[in-house]
């Protein structure tokens, strides 16, 4: 399976001369991490992330001497142009992880895993044709039916505790709001959520382990809900 299999098509993206409040808005309205900034052709120029948003919120604080006195000029412009742009083009990072359409999906996992990002776009000579979130890869895994080794005859109390121990494993997963109820291979999800595509996830795990005949998801969104540590 490859890139092209999974990813997201409809991509949510910039231009540079969008302003910051508006990508923040953006972000928080399409419950997203990051938007990729493009030009002419959809040639991808960089992307926006919650974390070059957030950088913003350190101008308040006094920068270290060490960097004041040691510091090199273009360093700290560029840490200038991070905490006080006003356009997508000052804050964006121009150095994009990409993959493209004949990635294997198992290349994409390793690298959200290795450069502890999210979601990577798909390119095509240059250009933004899509995107893969690890929504994208949790739901391409149970499409083609890889699913955990197991047994695939599994009573009620084997499917509930695979579910969790995979669950377990996943770092966007926050079991602790999480209740889970398997009744004649039916599992049940009930707890609260912070964003869609952490629900979708829930489901599709649950939908990939062996013996599980449906899903029924009365999850609830709460995006106020405190950060998962």
């Amino acid at each position: 399976m490859k890139a092209k299999d999974v990813m997201t098509t409809k991509v949510v993206a910039v231009v540079p001369e969008m302003s910051v409040s508006a990508i923040a808005t953006l972000l928080l309205e399409r419950r997203i991490s990051a938007v990729p900034v493009i030009g002419g052709g959809r040639r991808i120029l960089g992307i926006v992330s919650e974390g070059d948003l957030i950088r913003r919120s350190r101008t308040a604080q006094p920068r270290s001497w060490w960097l004041a006195t040691f510091g090199d000029a273009e360093s700290l412009a560029r840490e200038f142009l991070k905490t006080h742009g006003l356009y997508a083009k000052d804050v964006m990072t121009r150095e994009v992880v990409t993959v493209t359409e004949e990635t294997p999906v198992a290349t994409i996992a390793e690298l959200l895993e290795e450069k502890g990002i999210k979601r990577v776009p798909v390119v095509r000579d240059g250009r933004l044709v899509g995107i893969v979130s690890r929504a994208d890869l949790l739901r391409g895994l149970a499409a083609r039916g890889l699913k955990p080794t197991a047994p695939e005859a599994q009573d009620d109390e084997a499917i509930q505790a695979q579910l969790l121990e995979v669950l377990d494993r996943e770092p966007w997963a926050d079991t602790a709001s999480l209740s889970v109820m398997v009744d004649h291979g039916i599992v049940h999800l009930w707890g609260l959520v912070r964003f869609e595509e952490e629900q979708r996830a829930l489901r599709v795990a649950a939908e990939a382990v062996p013996g599980v005949r449906k899903v029924r998801d009365y999850l609830r969104l709460s995006p106020d809900l405190p950060p998962f540590a």
